[in-house]
């Protein structure tokens, strides 16, 4: 190949393109199906790892794979203002205020109205910039404008030990990512310099799945908080573990939406433990996940397209999450036909012996009733509860 430019580099150039040629291949990593499910779930991530293992290269191809422009952020590098925003006087600031102008890289990212946008350094950040990002992560703002919803955050933070002048992670900032561990083995590297690199695989929506993924993760992890309502909320300790993941209603919320790509998307558990037990830590997350694993919960759609051929679970805990996971579903999609099989389906509850599994369930159902329906017969067994609750009225 002829160099494009002339000059004593140019074959030099040249030469460092090629070496800069690569291509991908398919790999199982669970480390990049856990990364591409958190974006998926518009979550934002933390990659964890030592400096020079690629992080950065990741963003590239995860872009690339996405089709959205990439815009990285030093975070280290920058003063608090810059994502809090520049003052700017107008015309008349006593009656209009004062406005925040936003940098260069969230302008470029409101005008394309999707994006990735990487924040890289993020642990040698000081604590009154970690702050100011808090905001950018928490409301999407910075300054006075407001990123589009479809823009996507990661970030990527070295370990306090192997960063300069290394700071750990304020808890409401660290709260608010899903944590991931970034490394790559020997042999991972040793391919990569013969210029193949694994490639990030992105999970895809199936719409069919959406409604019935949706309330099985809804009945899954209310069971789960149900039974374990001490997990509900868990601060750690020590400052280093409070810079991690750990357990909160920000992040169940964020373990929630997890569990329903992954289920919409067949995506392996491999890469969905990872993601979720990086949202919710390793003790709550290793807990859900063997939870998870004996409940086995059925498509609650194809439960109320055929309520009579449904028995219910014996044990207690995967009652209440199918339970749950059907009241849901109905939620998802209110017809006349799905309230009443609803009905069926718990009426199985007060045949078992069992209504009060069924109590919550059977009052969240019962508000989706529409005026013009009729009372169905499955609800006699509940009528006492429900009353109690004030989600019927005490004529009947």
């Amino acid at each position: 190949m002829e160099p494009q430019s002339s000059g004593p580099l140019a074959a030099a150039d040249e030469l460092n393109a090629r070496v800069r040629a690569w291509r991908t291949e398919p790999s199982e990593s669970p480390q990049l199906e856990a990364l591409a499910l958190a974006v998926t779930a518009n979550l934002p991530v933390l990659l964890w790892g030592e400096p020079g293992i690629g992080k950065s290269a990741g963003m590239e191809q995860l872009a690339a794979g996405l089709d959205l422009p990439l815009e990285t952020v030093i975070a280290s590098v920058h003063e608090p203002s810059d994502f809090a925003g520049l003052p700017i006087i107008g015309d008349d600031p006593a009656s209009t205020g004062v406005p925040m102008a936003p940098p260069d890289w969230a302008v470029r990212l409101a005008s394309a109205g999707r994006g990735l946008v990487f924040f890289d350094e993020l642990s040698s950040a000081p604590p009154a910039v970690q702050a100011a990002l808090l905001r950018v992560v928490l409301e999407r703002r910075v300054g006075s404008l407001a990123l589009p919803e479809p823009v996507r955050v990661v970030a990527a933070a070295n370990p306090p030990s192997s960063a300069a002048d290394g700071w750990h992670l304020s808890p409401p900032l660290a709260n608010r990512f899903v944590h991931l561990r970034w490394t790559h083995e020997p042999r991972t590297v040793a391919r990569g310099m013969a210029g193949t690199w694994p490639s990030v695989s992105i999970p895809v929506v199936d719409p069919a799945k959406a409604t019935g993924a949706v309330a099985r993760a809804r009945g899954a992890i209310s069971g789960f908080l149900t039974a374990r309502p001490g997990l509900a909320h868990h601060l750690p300790a020590d400052a280093e573990a409070r810079g991690g993941p750990w357990p909160s209603p920000r992040t169940w919320e964020m373990a929630l939406r997890l569990l329903a790509v992954g289920y919409a998307t067949d995506a392996s558990p491999e890469g969905l433990s990872a993601a979720i037990v990086g949202a919710i830590g390793d003790g709550a997350g290793i807990e859900l996940l063997s939870y998870l694993e004996a409940l086995d919960l059925p498509d609650p759609n194809r439960v109320l397209a055929n309520p009579d051929a449904f028995k219910l679970p014996k044990r207690g805990d995967r009652q209440l999450a199918f339970l749950t996971s059907v009241v849901a579903a109905v939620q998802g999609d209110v017809t006349r036909r799905r309230w009443e099989a609803g009905w069926e389906v718990l009426a199985k509850a007060v045949d078992a012996g069992v209504p009060d599994v069924a109590a919550r369930a059977a009052a969240d159902l019962a508000a989706l009733r529409d005026t013009d329906w009729p009372v169905p017969a499955g609800i006699d067994g509940f009528v006492d509860i429900l009353r109690l609750s004030g989600a019927l009225p005490g004529g009947g």
